[in-house]
């Protein structure tokens, strides 16, 4: 179902919308219930243009003249039995205000009408397709009543009978069907139809209310193309009815074609006029005067004859003001024109000879109108001129008719013009540079006394003694690893067991120039084990992280044979003598092993860990050999 709170909004014209405000305006005051119905409904949900606005209201809709003369309508007629109200507003809007009744019909042709409810309203008027209603009220607003399904019928574009004796009780409708598929382009439904030829044939027509007959009769000026209905008119015989004198034969068709066009230009400028005064001299052109007199007093609204009357007069004083020096310039005539009566704009486009006037129509349609298009938004957005500062559309309604005089025809004139509306630059943004914050080295966490005590076997490489670094290792070592004070501490008391005896100690200096001497005193062989185990530790340790206390034990084993080998076999002096001869040249190194001491000796054994087994197999495998 269409969303009709949105089509009110969008399809009613700027001049529709604000007669529509007045008429909710004035129930809402005298606290009655109003509703838009008939035609209007119908063109909003077919997409059809909305000629007139017809408005229902729950209560005696005449108490609603003076309200709505004081809002700028003006009253063309009056029909006191269905307590209806006919308005013209400004901008060519026609407006229709009556009272929700219910109808009887005693006699053919002779309604008796009563106050009622919107529904019942509905159920009494002639076709299914006018027979709905969208509510104007608080609460309420857009919702749609529909009580006969004619929504169905608009989708099949078809009129269908809301009473099976519509036809008898008002012949009227004969008429307005006629005039409806003329305009519309629709059928009359099946039963519908054969209603109606039935009505036709009997002569149904005969019990035409008088007050009926003129209304359909000035009914026709109001339509959209009035010749088209006139001629469907003529074809079923129902013009004979309204005005016998009256003919599709004496319209000026040429001239009605050239006005239409003229009121299509008008609209898409947005000027909406209500064209059926102008048609009126087109339609009747060739009818006698006196046939034209009693074709307008056989009009149901005189408000209508007189601005039939009243149109060559108003147009004659908006030339005079169109055409003085009030209007020179081109702006000043486009706002003169939007400010005048639609009718007298759109009789004048019409009907002028005058060169000055057509050149400027012509303008008006053409230069005057694009110059929108030439307006300098690009300037406008570099000079901060945006849609969100206060006076926006007004400012762009200045630029408009400043291009449209030529004042802006060159970048510079523009930049000048637009100067003083653009707001000062914005302050530069606040660069915050924050200073970089230098960051603590984290301290390491000092190992408790006991880790200490368990890694420490396994830290120091002894090894670093059995060969003296190089004068220049020995600073790096120093410097990069100065914990090994401790270690040395351990380290100290394999070195202090008393010496063996004298028949020894030569066989005791032949491994000692590869493994551990002290500067005084020679190491026993079994000190000399011990560097070795050390030393496969170590390795083990750094291929795959082992339990510190259990590393040493298994290499305690290992080095268990080279144990007995220096004790027992010590006194061979043919070993003894070759040994002797073969340190001799690695004897020098002695006084480069004083100045290490034994807390740097750590750093120099990742450098002597990998020939360190060579010396261990050297020293003990020589004497195994040898027996």
């Amino acid at each position: 179902m269409a969303d009709y709170i949105y089509l009110l909004q969008t399809r009613l014209t700027p001049a529709q919308q604000s007669t529509l405000e007045h008429v909710r305006e004035a129930a809402r005051s005298r606290s009655m219930t109003v509703f838009l119905v008939g035609g209007a409904v119908r063109d909003l949900t077919t997409g059809s243009p909305i000629r007139d606005l017809d408005f229902a209201v729950q209560g005696n809709a005449t108490k609603f003249k003076k309200d709505l003369q004081k809002a700028g309508g003006i009253l063309v007629g009056e029909d006191e039995p269905t307590q209806t109200l006919y308005f013209n507003f400004p901008g060519g809007v026609r407006l229709e205000v009556g009272s929700t009744l219910s109808a009887t019909y005693p006699k053919p042709g002779k309604p008796v009408f009563k106050p009622a409810n919107i529904l019942d309203d509905l159920r009494r008027r002639d076709f299914t397709a006018n027979a709905m209603a969208i509510s104007l009220n608080e609460g309420s607003y857009g919702l749609l009543m529909d009580p006969l399904n004619g929504i169905a019928d608009l989708e099949n574009r078809e009129l269908r009978l809301v009473s099976n004796y519509g036809f008898i009780e008002d012949p009227a409708r004969m008429i307005r069907a006629v005039r409806f598929s003329a305009r519309l382009g629709w059928q009359m439904e099946e039963k519908t139809r054969q209603r109606y030829e039935t009505g036709k044939a009997e002569g149904y027509i005969s019990a035409l209310h008088p007050t009926l007959r003129k209304y359909e009769l000035e009914e026709i000026f109001h339509e959209e193309d009035p010749l088209r209905v006139l001629r469907r008119l003529e074809a079923e015989g129902w013009a004979k009815v309204l005005f016998p004198a009256w003919t599709s034969a004496k319209v000026n068709e040429a001239e009605l074609d050239r006005l239409r066009d003229t009121i299509g230009q008008l609209e898409s400028m947005g000027i909406h006029p209500d064209p059926s005064a102008a048609y009126f001299p087109l339609l009747t052109a060739k009818l006698a005067p006196k046939d034209v007199e009693a074709l307008k007093a056989s009009f149901a609204r005189p408000g209508f004859v007189d601005q039939i009357e009243a149109l060559d007069a108003d147009t004659k004083a908006f030339a005079a003001q169109f055409s003085s020096k009030a209007a020179a310039a081109p702006s000043d005539a486009w706002r003169m024109l939007y400010a005048a009566p639609p009718e007298s704009v759109l009789w004048l486009a019409h009907t002028t000879k005058s060169a000055p006037l057509l050149a400027k129509f012509k303008a008006f349609f053409g230069d005057w109108a694009q110059s929108r298009q030439k307006i300098p938004y690009q300037l406008m957005q570099e000079m901060r001129i945006t849609p969100a500062l206060p006076g926006y559309d007004a400012l762009i309604d200045q630029l408009f008719f400043a291009v449209m005089d030529g004042k802006l025809d060159t970048p510079e004139s523009a930049r000048a013009f637009l100067e003083p509306f653009s707001p000062p630059a914005p302050p530069p943004p606040v660069n915050m540079r924050r200073r970089a914050v230098k960051r603590e080295a984290k301290v390491p966490k000092p190992r408790s006394k006991k880790a200490a005590a368990e890694a420490a076997p396994d830290d120091v490489d002894l090894s670093a003694e059995s060969e003296a670094p190089t004068p220049a290792a020995a600073p790096k070592s120093a410097a990069a690893k100065p914990p090994a004070k401790p270690a040395a501490k351990k380290t100290a008391p394999p070195a202090k067991p008393a010496t063996p005896a004298p028949k020894a100690a030569p066989a005791s200096k032949a491994p000692a120039s590869k493994t551990v001497t002290s500067a005084k005193k020679a190491v026993p062989a079994k000190a000399a084990a011990k560097p070795v185990a050390a030393k496969k530790v170590a390795a083990k340790k750094v291929a795959k992280p082992a339990p510190k206390k259990a590393a040493p034990k298994p290499a305690a084993k290992k080095a268990a044979p080279a144990k007995k080998a220096p004790a027992k076999k010590a006194a061979v002096k043919p070993a003894a003598h070759k040994v002797v001869r073969k340190p001799a040249p690695p004897a020098k190194k002695k006084p480069a092993a004083k100045p290490t001491p034994a807390s740097k000796a750590k750093p120099a054994a990742k450098k002597v860990s990998k020939p360190a087994p060579k010396s261990a197999a050297k020293s003990s495998g020589k004497p195994k050999s040898r027996r």
